[in-house]
């Protein structure tokens, strides 16, 4: 699924938080957040149109994979953008991703402990689990179970990174034997076309402030995890 550069109207309308440090919005999946080598649509080359009056457009404070969607949190001006990393760095933010996966775990909740490293040099973001690796805790839970439009069984869940790595949640749920459906990398999604990643980053809670409750924000549920979603029990709100 590639997503055209978007617009100025396109990328106002999917600022789902908005103050005078960050900003969160609604990433759409298929398009890279950077400019990659080989150029094409990139999400920060929209970024202009999300300064609200300020001299410079804010700057990316974490990433998410190009065909990962929801909550991206962007730093307004350099200090926001400097605390904001360290936050990220040191998992003081909650991340919530929703996903559908192949089959399924057996219990209803559980965790994720396995180590990861790159795959190989030449394989650049790729990851794998190793023994020898960074640690990688991942929580998980079921939120709903249900089958597919062909038969084959499926799960909804809500996966909680505690560590931050690199395709972290794709590797541990195929490591598990219940891969994310669509992961073209990882699982058994297809290199072009349909399912598309069903991997979407649903909740943050950002401790911006001391003073103040923490920023929770929500991302809506896009089109392209609905059907498998609601066949796993969602009811559809947003």
């Amino acid at each position: 699924m590639d997503t055209p550069q978007p617009t100025a109207d396109e990328m106002l309308a999917r600022v789902l938080h908005r103050d005078g440090l960050m900003l969160v919005i609604d990433k759409p999946a298929g398009i890279p957040v950077h400019r990659g080598p080989k150029g094409g649509p990139n999400l920060e080359a929209s970024f202009d149109a999300l300064r609200f009056g300020l001299p410079r457009p804010p700057a990316l404070a974490h990433r998410l994979d190009r065909d990962t969607s929801g909550c991206l949190v962007l730093g307004r001006h350099c200090k926001a953008t400097a605390t904001l990393g360290l936050l990220f760095k040191h998992s003081k933010v909650d991340k919530t991703y929703w996903a559908v996966v192949e089959g399924g775990p057996a219990e209803d909740s559980g965790e994720i402990n396995l180590p990861l490293a790159p795959r190989s040099a030449d394989r650049g973001w790729w990851q794998k689990v190793d023994p020898a690796g960074l640690p990688s805790l991942s929580r998980w839970r079921v939120l709903g179970r249900g089958h597919g439009a062909a038969g084959e069984p499926l799960a909804w869940l809500a996966l909680e990174p505690v560590t931050g790595r690199t395709h972290q949640l794709r590797v541990h749920c195929a490591a598990m034997g219940w891969p994310i459906v669509g992961d073209n990398i990882y699982g058994n999604g297809p290199r072009f076309g349909e399912p598309s990643l069903h991997l979407h980053a649903r909740e943050i809670v950002v401790p911006l402030s001391k003073n103040k409750p923490p920023v929770c924000v929500t991302a809506p549920v896009p089109p392209h995890l609905q059907e498998r979603l609601k066949a796993c029990g969602w009811t559809g709100q947003a």
